[in-house]
C-alpha cells in the first residue's frame, strides 16, 4: 500500500499573501477617506482643499489653517486629523493582517 500526501502549502501561502497585500495596497485610500471625514465642516474648504497623492500615497491638506485644526481648534475635530488617521491605519492594518 503507498500513500501520496502532496501539501501545497506554498501556493496557499502565496494565495494568503497576495489577498493581504491588495488589500493593505488600498489602504492609503482608505486612510485618505478617513483623513477627510475627520476634517471639520464650517464651509467646506477645508475638505475641498484635502488632496491625496496617488503616487507619494501622500495626503495634503492644501489650505493656511490646516494645522491649528489638527491641533484641534475645532470642536468637530478636537484630537485633530492626522492622529486619528494614524491611529486609524493602525487598526486597520491589524484587522487586515490577522483577518479579524
Amino acid at each position: 500500500m503507498t500513500l501520496k500526501f502532496e501539501l501545497k502549502i506554498k501556493d496557499n501561502i502565496t494565495s494568503s499573501i497576495d489577498k493581504i497585500q491588495k488589500k493593505l495596497d488600498k489602504l492609503p485610500e482608505e486612510a485618505f477617506k478617513f483623513f477627510k471625514d475627520t476634517t471639520p465642516v464650517k464651509s467646506g474648504n477645508a475638505r475641498r482643499k484635502t488632496t491625496f497623492n496617488k503616487a507619494k500615497e501622500e495626503i495634503k491638506a492644501a489650505y493656511p489653517y490646516a494645522q491649528r485644526l489638527d491641533e484641534g481648534l475645532s470642536k468637530q475635530a478636537p484630537k485633530g486629523m492626522a492622529k486619528p488617521t494614524e491611529d486609524f491605519i493602525a487598526k486597520r492594518s491589524k484587522q487586515i493582517i490577522t483577518g479579524k
